[in-house]
C-alpha cells in the first residue's frame, strides 16, 4: 500500500504502518498536552494506542495463520487508523475454510481478554470492574471485548460478514450467499449512519459510509467472478500491444501512449517480461527524471506473469489482491499476451449483452 513504511515481519509476513497511522500517533500525542510541561497523559495516551494497535496486528496475524493452513499466503499486514488490514492472495475457496479464517481473528481476541481477565482477577478485581475501569491493562481488556462485539457484526468487511457468508455457502451458491450477506451489511450500514446522525457522531457516520461501500464492493467481485468462472486468461487477454525494452527511453512509451495505445506497457528485458510500465507510473516518473531516462530505471520489477491456460478468476482476484491493473501473460517463457483489468470488463460487458441477447430470444 503507498505510504505505508515497514516494521519488520512477523512469522515471514511483511508489516506495514500507514503515514495516517503515524499522524494519528502524533495527534493523540498533542492533544494530551505533550508540549504543555505535563507529558505523562500524552504518553501514557500513546502507550494505550500502541498496545490496541499490537491487539489489531495479533488479530490480523490470525487471520494470516489460519489462512496460511489452506495454502493461502499474505502479502502483508498494514496498520490503519481505523484498523488493520492483512491482504491475502487470495480469499479461501470452500466456505468451512473462510469461516475458520473470518473466526481466527477474533478467536485472537478473545484468548488475549481472556489472559487480562485472568491477570485482572489475580489483582483481586471483578472480571466486569476491569472491564469498566479506567487503568491501561483494564482498558486494553475492554477495547478487546469491543472489538470482538464489532468485528462479529455481520457486515463487510468486518469478520462477522465473512462469517454470515461462509455460513450461507454452505446450503446456498457462494454468489448468492454473497448477495444476502453484503445486503445485510449494508442495511446495517444504514442503521449505523442513521445512529451517527442522531447522536451527531462523526466517526460513526465514517464508519457505515466505510461499510455499505465495502459490502457492495464484495458483492461486485463476487459477481464478477461468477460471471468469469470456467474460462481462461486468453479469453480476455490482449494480444496486439506495445511491448517496451527496458533500455527504451520512457520518450517511446510516451510515443505509444498518444498514437492510442493501451495505457499498460509490459517491459522485456533479454526477450523476458520484467514488468508492466503503468500510464500513471509513466507520468510521475517523467515529472520527476524528464522522458529520457530508461524504462528499465523506473518500472516495478516485480516478475509477476500468468499463463494464458490459467484461469482468469483467480488471475483477476490475484492482480486485485497486488493492487495491480495489468498483468503479462507467458506461454514458454515468451511474451503472448497482456491482461488488463479494462479488458476483462470489456469482455464482462460483451458476455452481459450476449446473455441480454439470448434472454431477449427466449422471450
Amino acid at each position: 500500500m503507498r505510504w505505508s513504511y515497514s516494521l519488520g515481519r512477523i512469522a515471514g509476513i511483511p508489516v506495514q504502518v500507514h503515514i495516517s497511522f503515524l499522524l494519528l500517533v502524533g495527534w493523540i500525542a498533542l492533544s494530551r498536552g505533550l508540549f504543555t510541561g505535563r507529558p505523562g497523559p500524552a504518553f501514557a495516551a500513546v502507550l494505550l494506542l500502541l498496545l490496541i494497535f499490537g491487539c489489531v496486528v495479533l488479530h490480523e496475524l490470525g487471520h494470516a495463520l489460519a489462512a496460511r493452513r489452506y495454502g493461502i499466503a499474505t502479502r502483508d499486514i498494514t496498520l490503519l487508523p481505523i484498523g488493520g488490514v492483512a491482504r491475502l492472495e487470495r480469499m479461501p475457496e470452500k466456505p468451512s475454510q473462510e469461516l475458520v479464517v473470518a473466526l481466527a481473528g477474533p478467536a485472537v481476541n478473545v484468548v488475549i481478554a481472556a489472559v487480562l481477565g485472568v491477570i485482572s482477577r489475580g489483582l483481586d478485581r471483578p472480571f466486569m470492574d476491569a472491564v469498566t475501569r479506567g487503568s491501561l491493562l483494564e482498558s486494553v481488556l475492554a477495547i478487546n471485548v469491543w472489538m470482538i462485539l464489532f468485528n462479529m457484526i455481520p457486515a463487510f468487511p468486518m469478520d462477522g460478514g465473512r462469517v454470515l457468508r461462509a455460513l450461507l455457502a454452505m446450503r446456498l451458491p457462494y454468489a448468492r450467499a454473497t448477495r444476502i450477506a453484503s445486503r445485510i451489511g449494508q442495511f446495517v450500514a444504514v442503521l449505523f449512519g442513521l445512529a451517527g446522525i442522531v447522536g451527531s457522531n462523526m466517526m460513526l457516520l465514517l464508519v457505515a459510509l466505510f461499510v455499505f461501500l465495502a459490502a457492495g464492493e464484495e458483492r461486485t467481485v463476487v459477481e464478477t467472478r461468477a460471471s468469469i468462472e470456467g474460462l481462461r486468461v486468453r479469453a480476455a487477454m490482449l494480444t496486439e500491444f506495445y511491448r517496451l525494452d527496458a533500455a527504451d527511453p520512457l520518450s517511446a512509451a510516451v510515443a505509444h501512449l498518444m498514437a492510442g495505445s493501451p495505457q499498460d506497457f509490459p517491459v522485456t528485458e533479454g526477450g523476458a517480461p520484467v514488468g508492466v510500465l503503468t500510464r500513471d507510473r509513466l507520468v510521475s516518473a517523467i515529472t520527476r527524471y524528464g522522458d529520457h531516462v530508461a524504462v528499465g530505471t523506473v518500472v516495478p520489477r516485480r516478475g509477476d506473469a500468468v499463463g494464458p491456460d490459467s484461469p482468469l478468476d483467480h488471475a483477476l482476484s490475484g492482480m486485485r489482491a497486488m493492487g495491480l491493473t495489468a498483468l503479462p501473460v507467458v506461454e514458454s517463457g515468451r511474451l503472448v499476451g497482456l491482461l488488463t483489468l479494462d479488458n476483462v470488463g470489456d469482455l464482462l460487458l460483451v458476455r452481459q449483452a450476449l446473455r441480454r441477447h439470448m434472454d431477449n430470444g427466449k422471450a
